[in-house]
């Protein structure tokens, strides 16, 4: 099963964190499938890849919660649900 979670980078007291779609059975800082965008919490500065990440979350992944909260204020489940009724 594949996740969206958060990956620890940065120095002490200035962690930064890649927003990766990684196996579940593997830990924080393991090798991810592919990286999706950063989040940097000092700064409040988020980058998405929207294309990448709404073909992660078709295709089955299960974002945390703190992943999902910020895809919520990104609004990229709008687009989500915007996809899907294009399919249908």
């Amino acid at each position: 099963m594949v996740k969206l979670r958060l990956k620890r980078c940065g120095r002490k007291q200035r962690a930064v964190y890649r927003i990766v779609a990684i196996d579940v059975r593997s830990r924080r800082e393991g090798k991810d499938l592919r990286r999706l965008g950063f989040y940097d919490p000092i700064k409040n500065q988020t980058y998405l890849n929207v294309p990448a990440i709404l073909y992660f979350l078709e295709i089955g992944a299960q974002p945390t919660v703190t992943v999902h909260n910020l895809l919520k204020k990104a609004e990229v489940f709008k687009e989500l649900s915007s996809n899907q009724t294009k399919v249908n």
